[in-house]
């Protein structure tokens, strides 16, 4: 209690500084990967992917980023053992920012899209193994984190598998392709308004004291989903047939009707992204700033003040602006060529798994999911479409995460207590 007295704004500050870092890795890697696919396919340039993320990133971020935080992630730790002595608390949780922050920068520099959530969930688990006692992690918790290494992937590689299936077999091998896909690419546009605004009415909303039966979001899910058909509709029609550009591509003027339909997944995914993801940067920081305000009182839950939002958005824009060119480039250009209908495909089927495991309560990551599906998509074409030795790479890092934040919680966790113990 002592030092919390006497370094509270201190230690109030230097979590501001690692949870504005760890939110910037999160950018960084975790919203690059999943606006990758809309710039590999050739939908969206880097500039209007940036300008997308800072406004619909942010508004997710702000809006839909949760008016209660667990402080404990995932629940991952129990941080019953240490009550009496919130600062290792504190120290805990400021040694986990900095572990999966530096290792999110590590990653996002070498290109490889990890995930974000498992960053900090393995500096959770290193902090509590040597700060509190190894029976304060939640193995149970850690073993459904190892099973969505394979879980995610594989769902979201299935839906991309069947999504791409069903464009070339009602679209693509047709005796008229852009007719067809003029017909049903509305159908398509719907299903992003119904998954994306499912994923937000199910898991966001509760900052906005909005609180809605199933029956209530599905009924406004559907009217928001044929509000972005008829939009997609609205623009769709215009596209005309290039017959130039089909001499060099055949379905160079239907991929043209699929590249207005990544707009809107686009849009989707930096929203959903933002309205889930947030918390992994500021998770911890609500936790530190909860145990300064209230004198050392250590709450599982804490409010979230509306800056701790913005903060949160703040940083990851900054992340993807400065450096989640890197990623970018992995996962929508190195794994597989993507067009617009591939990567359409992709990202659907990413946002679709999130709605799935959100009510099934899944173990899935975010990234493993879109690193997934977008393998799916190549599978659709074949072993010979993937670069297998970047699959490969991803795998290893995927494999690394976990220990590697658990190894720089332990080391940042001693450094920090032997400074202000």
């Amino acid at each position: 209690m002592d030092i919390i007295a006497s370094y509270g704004t201190v230690l109030l500050i230097m979590a501001i500084i690692f949870g504005l870092y760890m939110t910037w890795g999160i950018g960084a890697n975790d919203l690059a990967n999943a606006m990758g696919t809309s710039v590999g396919a050739g939908a969206v340039t880097l500039k209007q992917a940036i300008g997308i993320a800072i406004v619909f990133e942010f508004s997710g971020a702000v809006l839909a980023g949760g008016h209660v935080t667990s402080t404990i992630r995932k629940e991952i730790i129990d941080p019953s053992g240490i009550i009496g002595s919130p600062e290792i608390l504190i120290y805990g949780m400021l040694a986990s920012l900095l572990a999966a922050a530096f290792w999110l920068m590590v990653a996002s520099w070498k290109g490889w899209p990890v995930s974000t959530t498992h960053s900090i969930i393995g500096a959770l688990i290193g902090f509590a193994v040597v700060g509190i006692g190894p029976e304060a992690v939640k193995w149970g918790k850690v073993g459904s984190v190892v099973a969505s290494w394979v879980v995610s992937p594989v769902i979201g590689g299935t839906i991309s598998f069947l999504l791409v299936m069903s464009t070339r077999k009602l679209i693509f091998d047709t005796d008229n392709p852009l007719k067809y896909a003029k017909r049903y690419a509305p159908c398509y546009v719907f299903l992003v308004g119904f998954v994306i605004s499912l994923v937000t009415l199910f898991k966001g909303l509760t900052h906005l004291k909005i609180n809605l039966s199933v029956t209530q979001s599905f009924a406004l899910a559907v009217g928001f989903g044929l509000l972005t058909a008829f939009i997609g509709w609205y623009f769709i029609r215009r596209i005309k047939e290039d017959r130039a550009a089909d001499r060099g591509y055949h379905f160079a003027s239907v991929e043209k009707v699929f590249a207005p339909m990544m707009l809107f997944t686009a849009c989707a995914m930096a929203f959903a992204h933002g309205s889930n993801d947030v918390a992994n940067g500021i998770g911890p920081l609500a936790a530190i700033v909860s145990i300064i305000s209230s004198g050392g009182e250590v709450m599982q839950n804490s409010e979230l003040p509306v800056w701790i939002l913005l903060l949160g958005g703040g940083g990851i824009v900054l992340g993807l602006v400065t450096l989640g060119y890197r990623v970018m480039l992995t996962v929508g250009r190195k794994i597989t060529e993507l067009t617009p209908s591939r990567g359409f495909c992709a990202e659907l089927a990413a946002a679709t798994t999130v709605v799935i495991a959100s009510r099934t309560g899944l173990p899935v990551s975010t990234t493993h999911i879109l690193v997934g599906a977008v393998l799916g998509v190549g599978l659709a074409r074949g072993i010979g479409a993937l670069d297998l030795r970047v699959i490969f790479n991803i795998i290893v890092s995927w494999l690394v995460t976990l220990p590697a934040g658990a190894i720089m919680a332990m080391l940042f966790f001693f450094t920090l207590k032997g400074i202000f113990s």
